[in-house]
């Protein structure tokens, strides 16, 4: 059986997995990511590789990686989080492990992950909405994933959603991601709190008394316990991805939407509000078939399984 590395890299760990044909991770490895040394990266996920390697017949390597990579899937044109730019990764890796290797952008590697063995094994075009510090995105149109002319398509965070609205990161201002991910869910919870917004008693407790301890997690350990503050503000989170994800159906029409990252372990109290949203979005008169928003099946270990799947085809 054929079986290839996939290595998934983001600012804080490398993750490496061994994968094969059936989307099966039979040894993984975690390492912290040396985020602001470009060669030292790149020996870590090396070692990583050479690891796995050394226990299993491994035939090809693909690398995830959180960052703008161009159309040939080799060299990292940007990574905000990482010491990258433009550096032919590619060619690099493949001189420290004599292995065939693919790079790719981590949620495009995601997206084909849960296309090939997760939510949207059963279609053919196919879009992964991210949920975590940010909003990221990968898309499948007939069986194929979608990469654009430059290689950095779906980038669906940075699609302006509120005119005029807050800064991002990015230099713009009014991103999805600034109303949708799970950066924007502390902000508003920690300003609640703070504010003394009337019941968000409980969630500044559950905090010790601390605005700036409330996360992510917090919101939704309270939210599990029915508190009607945190309760809200994933209701809040879901109409803003209900009301993107309707948005973005209008211009690509994919079969299924999977919703993934961090936040989207609150499951249907994040995805409840987010199908509402996005049903009061449609056209009124509409008579196509609408989409289907589902979970992501595979966790953390979706883009690490794409891009050992990447590399094999």
């Amino acid at each position: 059986m054929s079986l290839a590395c996939g290595v998934d890299v983001g600012g804080t760990k490398i993750a490496g997995g061994v994968v094969d044909e059936e989307g099966t991770v039979l040894e993984e490895l975690r390492v912290e990511s040396p985020a602001s040394d470009a060669d030292a990266i790149e020996e870590a996920i090396a070692g990583v590789v050479k690891q796995l390697a050394s226990r299993h017949q491994v035939e090809a390597v693909g690398v995830g990686a959180a960052g703008y990579i161009d159309k040939a899937r080799s060299t990292v044109l940007f990574a905000p989080n990482l010491a990258w730019r433009d550096v032919n990764l590619k060619a690099d890796l493949e001189s420290r492990l004599d292995l065939p290797v693919v790079v790719e952008n981590d949620a495009n590697a995601a997206a084909w992950g849960e296309f090939s063995y997760g939510a949207g094994h059963d279609v053919e075009d196919f879009l992964l909405v991210t949920v975590g510090t940010g909003v990221g995105g990968g898309l499948v149109l007939d069986g194929r994933l979608y990469r654009g002319a430059f290689g950095v398509a779906a980038e669906i965070g940075h699609m302006r959603v509120v005119p005029g609205g807050l800064t991002c990161g990015c230099g713009k201002s009014g991103c999805f991601e600034q109303y949708a991910s799970g950066s924007a869910l502390v902000r508003e919870a920690r300003a609640g709190v703070a504010s003394g917004i009337p019941g968000s008693e409980a969630l500044l407790a559950r905090a010790g008394g601390d605005a700036e301890q409330v996360t992510g997690p917090l919101v939704t350990e309270l939210a599990r316990d029915g508190d009607p503050f945190s309760l809200g503000l994933l209701a809040q989170l879901g109409r803003w991805l209900g009301e993107g994800v309707a948005s973005l159906a209008e211009v690509l029409d994919p079969r299924v939407v999977a919703v993934g990252g961090g936040v989207s372990e609150a499951g249907d109290l994040l995805l409840g509000p987010a199908k509402e949203a996005f049903h009061r979005e449609l056209v009124e008169d509409r008579h196509d078939p609408a989409l289907e928003i589902r979970p992501a099946r595979l966790g953390n270990r979706a883009g690490l399984i794409g891009a050992a799947d990447l590399a094999r085809r």
